[in-house]
């Protein structure tokens, strides 16, 4: 007789913990002006070994805009601060007020 996975058949994530270490983390998004006015979206407060080339292309293609990691901060590129925010607090995230 086998044995049936009780879990098999339900939505439940590899990782079940990572929501819950998405919600830990408190992150603070502002946008900063760079040479010739462009604006530039900068998120900050992520822990090392979190995903951040997977959230900063799915923050790039819900955006349509440019980006890019660096040293554990997503740049996105444009004045997207307000729409950045939603669609973190979408994802799980803590972000400031």
């Amino acid at each position: 007789m086998s044995e049936d996975d009780p879990f098999e058949g339900l939505d439940v994530p590899d990782d079940p913990t990572a929501d819950l270490d998405r919600a830990t983390q408190a992150l603070t998004v502002r946008t900063e002006e760079r040479r010739f006015g462009k604006k530039m979206v900068v998120v900050e407060g992520f822990e090392a070994g979190s995903e951040l080339k997977e959230l900063a292309s799915d923050l790039k293609s819900a955006l349509g805009t440019g980006g890019t990691v660096k040293e554990n901060h997503i740049e996105v590129q444009g004045d997207h601060e307000s729409r950045v925010r939603d669609l973190l607090r979408e994802r799980g995230y803590d972000v400031d007020s």
